[in-house]
């Protein structure tokens, strides 16, 4: 039987699409050893010509962008698609219906991973897009699990240090510092059981599974272990569409 292909959507956070391809390697050899490699096809396309129409709400350059990738994925011999960004699956919905091969989101496979770990109220960290965005939070609202975010100063400095820097590759201690002092200030004023980092690149700041004790969801790594179980013979988990 031919081994499973699977098709990364890249380039809209290239950080984070070298970050998906590290992960799936290493988590690949973890199950199989080193001495064979998982089937992957990248499609990396220009972030610095669709992020700005991204972050504008202008999302029809987007969904254009994505079901093309998806398409040459799918031509390429890949079965299944992913998107290495939390924020452009805003158009997920809007492509996953009508592509060639289904798609695996990183909102629903991070619902089920905060489901199964019991975590009813999480702080979520992200681009303000995703922290506003009901595109992330209905599905999370559906389930009963309440989503905390950062107070509105806050949640501009991160969406500022997200695109500015983290999407750069740039980070700096003094962003990791802020960053857990905001995680700080929700546990004391909010009481939360947990954090959803709803950026591919947070998890190249704050890379810990938990701090002080909080467990840490990274969106990123959730995906990417669903993406293996599926090309190592499983299903793939609810809502890949």
């Amino acid at each position: 039987m031919a081994p499973r292909i699977l098709g990364l959507v890249g380039g809209l956070g290239p950080e984070s699409t070298l970050d998906y391809y590290r992960r799936l390697l290493d988590a690949f050899h973890a199950r199989r050893g080193t001495s064979s490699h998982p089937a992957v096809l990248i499609n990396s396309l220009d972030g610095g010509a669709l992020i700005p129409s991204l972050v504008a709400g202008d999302l029809e350059p987007v969904r254009r962008g994505v079901a093309t990738a998806v398409a040459q994925l799918a031509a390429g011999g890949a079965g299944m698609a992913m998107i290495c960004s939390v924020g452009t699956h805003q158009v997920f919905d809007m492509v996953a219906p009508t592509a060639p091969i289904p798609m695996l989101s990183i909102v629903w496979a991070t619902l089920a991973a905060a489901t199964a770990a019991g975590i009813r109220r999480p702080a979520l960290f992200a681009p303000r897009m995703t922290m506003e965005g009901q595109f992330f939070a209905r599905p999370f609202e559906a389930a009963g699990i309440e989503l905390v975010r950062p107070t509105a100063p806050d949640r501009a400095w991160i969406n500022e240090i997200y695109l500015g820097e983290l999407v750069a590759g740039v980070f700096l201690d003094a962003t990791r510092d802020r960053l857990l002092e905001i995680l700080s200030g929700l546990r004391r004023s909010s009481e939360i059981d947990g954090l959803i980092l709803g950026g591919t690149e947070l998890s190249l700041i704050l890379p810990r599974s938990s701090y002080d004790d909080l467990p840490v969801l990274n969106a990123a790594a959730i995906h990417v272990d669903a993406a293996l179980d599926w090309l190592l013979g499983g299903n793939p988990p609810a809502k890949a569409s």
